[in-house]
């Protein structure tokens, strides 16, 4: 089984650019939270959350190209090299979301990015932040433009779950690690 010291390491030695290690953070945690909503096991869904992008900063143009047999290689769990490849579905792999963590794994990618952006305007960053405004947020496409919300939808679709009720359980998992992610706000500096 992967585990979060694993994951790290493999992901580490290839990813190097803050705001890639600063989004693998956020998925981290917030696929924690989801298996806890789930009843999936906590740490491998955040070792798989933490490692999904390993081959993003070396070949941008070709994500999820040089991953699977990558990592197979490295004696990953090959179900959960296909969760990996998951979360690419309809982008860059064929590779269909069918478990929760896959799932979950392909809604939260690009969610966590709209709430990351959502705590970076607030004073107090993710340790207020509440569902109403991230969904005032997520309603206008100007704001966080790069994150694809039609993704997200057809996310919250497979999983069962409105867009606010994922979110909630994100920024749940998300909120502890404030400090660590950059989102305790301006006022923490």
């Amino acid at each position: 089984m992967l585990t979060i010291e694993r994951a790290k390491e493999l992901n580490d030695a290839r990813v190097r650019e803050h705001h890639l290690v600063i989004h693998a953070k956020n998925v981290m945690y917030a696929m924690g939270a989801m298996a806890e909503r789930f009843g999936g096991d906590r740490e491998r869904w955040m070792a798989v959350g933490y490692l999904h992008d390993y081959d993003y900063e070396l070949f941008p143009e070709e994500h999820l190209k040089h991953t699977e047999k990558e990592l197979l290689a490295e004696g990953v769990d090959a179900e959960d090299v296909r969760a990996i490849m998951s979360h690419g579905f309809g982008i860059c792999t064929d590779v269909e979301p069918l478990t929760d963590m896959e799932k979950s794994l392909f809604t939260v990618d690009e969610l966590t990015g709209i709430i990351q952006a959502c705590a970076r305007m607030r004073p107090q960053g993710i340790t207020d932040l509440e569902v109403k405004s991230f969904m005032k947020k997520f309603k206008d496409k100007k704001f966080a433009a790069g994150c694809d919300r039609e993704l997200i939808l057809k996310g919250c679709a497979m999983l069962g779950m409105e867009v606010s009720e994922v979110a909630a359980v994100c920024i749940e998992g998300m909120r502890p690690h404030a400090a660590e992610l950059e989102l305790a706000g301006t006022q923490a500096n």
